[in-house]
Order: structure tokens, then sequence, then C-alpha cells
């Protein structure tokens, strides 16, 4: 993450996070690196549908695709950009290794994750699938993959 954060310094960005099933992973690894308060606007932690709505998350589009879909996490990271007015946005959504009794559907320790670029007015998005026996785990995995990606993006 030290890259990321050295990158968006440089550059004179800022980044917002949109989180669910990370839980605040990602926002707490941002944040544990030295200089990050030039660069870090906000974090949200989103675990219910109610609040990823009143954080600016489309209803139809949950009711459309499910909690659990790309496009969920695509409105997830152009609202927290918004929300935020930072250059790049992170919406991370899905389930690991957990029954979620208010959303039923949707794949197990299948992940989603948009980045959104402002300036670009481009969506970055990955799927992936967990591969961890425990939470904590694969939280780390789904942090370290999107830390792959904002370097990419940010050059």
């Amino acid at each position: 993450m030290k890259e990321v954060v050295t990158k968006l310094r440089k550059k004179n960005k800022t980044i917002s996070t949109m989180e669910s099933c990370t839980g605040g992973f990602l926002s707490s690894s941002i944040t544990n690196i030295s200089g990050s308060s030039d660069v870090f606007k906000f974090g949200a932690v989103t675990y219910s549908n109610e609040y990823k709505i009143k954080m600016g998350v489309n209803k139809e589009v949950i009711d459309k695709y499910s909690v659990y879909s790309i496009e969920t996490a695509i409105e997830m990271s152009k609202s927290i950009t918004k929300f935020t007015n930072s250059d790049y946005g992170v919406g991370v959504t899905g389930k690991i290794n957990d029954i979620d009794l208010n959303n039923l559907y949707g794949e197990n320790n299948k992940i989603f994750i948009s980045i959104y670029d402002r300036e670009k007015k481009k969506n970055y998005n990955l799927v992936i699938k967990t591969i961890n026996d425990t939470r904590e785990e694969n939280k780390k995995y789904i942090v370290n993959e999107i830390i792959i990606k904002l370097k990419e993006i940010i050059k």
C-alpha cells in the first residue's frame, strides 16, 4: 500500500472507499501508511443495503443485479467518489465464508471490486474468488488484489 500512497501523494490525487465485505480493512491498510492523510479522504463501511443506498448506490441496481454484483461495486465506487469529491473511489462487495440472511442470493466467496477514476470517467473492475479458510486471510487477499490494480491505474 505504501507505493499506492506515495504515487497518490506525488500526483496530488485523493482516494476514498466504500467497503462491504472487507469491513474497513482497505481503509485501515491505507491509513496504516505514513502520509496517507494527504490522500485518503473518507472510508465508508456499508455492510447493509440500506446504507449503500443512503450513500448513493441506486436501489434499482441492487434490486436488478443483487448487492453481490459488479454493477453494485461500480455504483459504490462512483457514489463514494462523488460523495467525497475524490480522484479515485473503490467499491468492494461480496460474500466471504458467510451466509447473508438478508441477501440469500449470490455465490459465496465471489468478490466484486470496482475502482473509479474520476478524471478519466472510467471504472476498472475485478471479480475474484477468495481462496482462504478464514475471513481475515480472505480480506488480506482482497486488499492485496486491490493494491495490485491501484498500482496499475495510478501511473
